[in-house]
């Protein structure tokens, strides 16, 4: 059964607050070889992200996981500040406020920043090759079946949320509680016992045909 997360804390803790948002993590789409992301700056921990996510896929996005990798992974010049609840438009106003708590703030992006030469920022893109050495703490890869989870200083994969998991589910911020799918054991097979094989009769001399006089 599903249960009513508390309302988002914000200012009315902000001890709590400043450390939700220290926690980093991506939004990423399937490759062949893992998955290509975009860096998100703040509330990464899995009880903030998911329910948003959950939801905006059903609601704005009207279940096209396409549609969603779009706007959040291809769709951004440089980064995400946050993710805001303009993601969840069309949701009913009871699920918002159960999110939220009745607040409202705006998706952000990191196009502003400046390089400490003047330089434009650069693209922050995520992949399985560069997560690990990008300070993220949490990957979220937008797949077909649902959303995989990655605590990525613990693992390199992580299991899936299916699309239609209620958004109020608690979510625990363990990394514990998202361990890497353990693969199947390997087949093994008993190899057939091939039937003995009869010993070819040694070749016997060929009679010696005596010489006719």
């Amino acid at each position: 059964m599903a249960h009513r997360p508390p309302a988002r804390p914000r200012a009315a803790d902000p001890n709590l607050r400043r450390l939700l948002l220290s926690t980093r993590s991506f939004i990423a789409r399937p490759t062949t070889s893992g998955y290509d992301g975009i860096y998100v700056q703040l509330d990464g921990q899995p009880s903030a992200k998911l329910p948003l996510l959950l939801a905006a896929f059903r609601y704005r996005f009207e279940g096209d996981v396409a549609a969603m990798a779009q706007h959040l992974v291809d769709g951004v010049a440089v980064g995400w500040d946050e993710l805001g609840t303009d993601l969840l438009a069309g949701a009913p106003p009871q699920l918002v406020t159960a999110l939220t708590g009745g607040e409202q703030w705006p998706s952000r992006t990191l196009d502003h920043l400046i390089a400490p030469d003047g330089s434009p920022p650069v693209r922050m893109t995520v992949t399985e090759q560069t997560a690990a050495d990008q300070d993220v703490q949490w990957g979220y890869v937008l797949r077909s079946e649902g959303i995989e989870v990655i605590s990525v200083a613990h693992a390199d994969a992580g299991p899936i949320i299916g699309w239609d998991t209620d958004p109020r589910t608690r979510f625990s911020d363990h990394p514990a509680h998202w361990p890497a799918p353990t693969p199947p054991p390997l087949a093994t097979s008993t190899p057939t016992a091939r039937p003995p094989q009869t010993a070819r009769a040694a070749a016997l001399p060929r009679p010696r045909t005596a010489a006719r006089r």
